[in-house]
C-alpha cells in the first residue's frame, strides 16, 4: 500500500512540476513505469567476474530471468564504480548490464540496452538498508524534478553458471542516460573533462547543489571530472541539440553521503569536513540568486520529500528515523532566506 501511494505521489507530482513533465511521463519506458519490486535471476559465472576488480577485468555473458516472463534475457555483466568496486569495501561490486538481444515488446525489459545495476555490497541487514537509503534519494530528486534519474528497485538472485545460488539481496536499477534525455526532450550534452560554470543552467545548477547538500554528499563535480573519464563527476549533464550553454546537471551515485552514511564513506581527498555526516555546500556563487529561489522550491516540497521515507515499507525503523531527523536539520538550514545565506551561500565556490 505505501508503495502504491508513493507511486501516485511522484506521478502526480510529475505532472505539475514543470511543462517538460508531461513529455517525461509519456516517454517512461516499461521498466520504470511503476515503483513494484522486481523479482529475477541472474545466471553467469559471476565468481569469475568479482574475484577480478582489476580495470582490465573481462566482462561474462549470462541471462536475466524476470519472474513472470517466460524467456531468459541475454546479458553481458561487467565491473564498474571507484570505490564499490574495490573488495576491500565491498564482496559484490556494482555491475553493469548490457543486454545483448532486443527483449520481447512485452517485456519488462523492452527498449533496455545498457543498465547500471546496485546491489548490496556485503551481507547483513545494514548493508541491505544502505541501498534502500541510496534508492530513496533517487526518489527524493523525482519528487523536485523529472530532469532526475529513475531508479527500479529489484529482489535479484545471482546463481552461477551451473545455476547453483551464490548469494542474493534487493538492489536497483538505474535508468540509462539516453531515455533520460530522451523522455525530458533533450540529449546529452558532448563536453570534454571540463565546462566553464557559466555554461550551466543557473536554477539546475543552484537546484543540483542544494539536492546535494540536503542529502550530505560532496564527491560530485557539474563542471570537472578526472582525466579521461568525460565531465562531469557523479553528475551527468543534458542540454538541447548542439547546445554548449544551459547545460543540466544530474545528479548520480548517492552511497558515499550522510543520508546512507555507509561505514566506507569518507570525506574526498582534501575536504575540509570532518566527516561524510557534515554538510558543506558547493553550488557556485554566481547563482546565489538562484539558489535562494530554489530553497524556498525545497522548502514546498518538504513533505513530500519526506513521504519518501515514509513509503518505503523496506526501509527499517530505526534507518528511518535517522535519515528523517538528518534531513530536519536540512530544513533547518533552509527555513529562511537568511539562514540559506548564513548556512550555505557562504561556502559557495568562486567569486561572489
Amino acid at each position: 500500500m505505501r508503495a502504491m501511494k508513493l507511486w501516485g505521489l511522484l506521478a502526480g507530482l510529475a505532472l505539475s512540476l514543470a511543462p517538460a513533465s508531461a513529455l517525461a511521463d509519456r516517454h517512461v519506458t516499461p521498466l520504470f513505469a511503476s515503483h513494484d519490486i522486481i523479482h529475477a535471476v541472474i545466471q553467469a559465472p559471476i565468481g569469475r567476474l568479482i574475484s577480478d576488480r582489476s580495470a582490465a577485468s573481462a566482462p561474462v555473458e549470462g541471462t536475466l530471468l524476470v519472474d513472470g516472463e517466460p524467456v531468459p534475457i541475454r546479458v553481458r555483466l561487467s565491473l564498474r564504480g571507484i570505490t564499490r568496486r574495490k573488495s576491500e569495501t565491498c564482496a559484490f561490486p556494482p555491475i553493469r548490464v548490457d543486454i545483448l538481444e532486443p527483449p520481447p515488446e512485452n517485456s519488462l525489459f523492452a527498449g533496455q540496452k545498457k543498465l547500471k545495476l546496485v546491489s548490496p555490497c556485503r551481507a547483513g541487514g545494514a548493508y541491505q538498508q544502505y541501498v534502500f537509503l541510496e534508492y530513496s534519494a533517487y526518489l527524493m530528486y523525482n519528487t523536485l524534478t523529472p530532469l532526475s534519474y529513475k531508479a527500479r528497485l529489484a529482489a535479484i538472485e545471482y546463481r552461477d553458471a551451473r545455476g547453483r545460488p551464490i548469494t542474493s539481496g534487493t538492489g536497483y536499477f538505474l535508468e540509462n542516460e539516453k531515455d533520460l534525455a530522451r523522455r525530458n526532450g533533450l540529449r546529452e550534452a558532448i563536453v570534454g573533462d571540463r565546462i566553464a560554470p557559466s555554461q550551466l543552467s543557473p536554477r539546475d545548477s543552484a537546484r543540483h547543489a542544494i539536492f546535494e547538500y540536503m542529502i550530505g554528499n560532496i564527491d560530485w563535480s557539474q563542471a570537472a571530472a578526472p582525466t579521461g573519464a568525460g565531465c562531469c563527476h557523479n553528475t551527468k549533464l543534458l542540454g538541447e541539440k548542439q547546445a554548449s550553454n544551459g547545460l543540466i546537471p544530474i545528479p548520480y551515485d548517492f552511497d558515499e553521503t550522510g543520508l546512507v552514511d555507509p561505514p566506507y564513506a569518507v570525506p574526498p581527498e582534501g575536504s575540509d569536513i570532518a566527516d561524510i555526516s557534515s554538510r558543506q555546500y558547493r553550488g557556485y556563487c554566481a547563482f546565489n540568486a538562484e539558489a535562494l529561489d530554489v530553497a524556498g522550491a525545497f522548502r514546498d516540497r518538504q513533505s513530500d520529500i519526506l513521504a519518501v521515507l515514509d513509503g518505503l515499507p523496506q526501509i527499517e525503523p530505526a534507518a528511518r528515523r535517522k535519515a528523517g531527523a538528518y534531513l530536519a536539520r536540512f530544513f533547518a538550514d533552509i527555513a529562511t532566506d537568511q539562514t540559506v545565506s548564513s548556512k550555505l551561500l557562504r561556502s559557495c565556490l568562486g567569486k561572489r
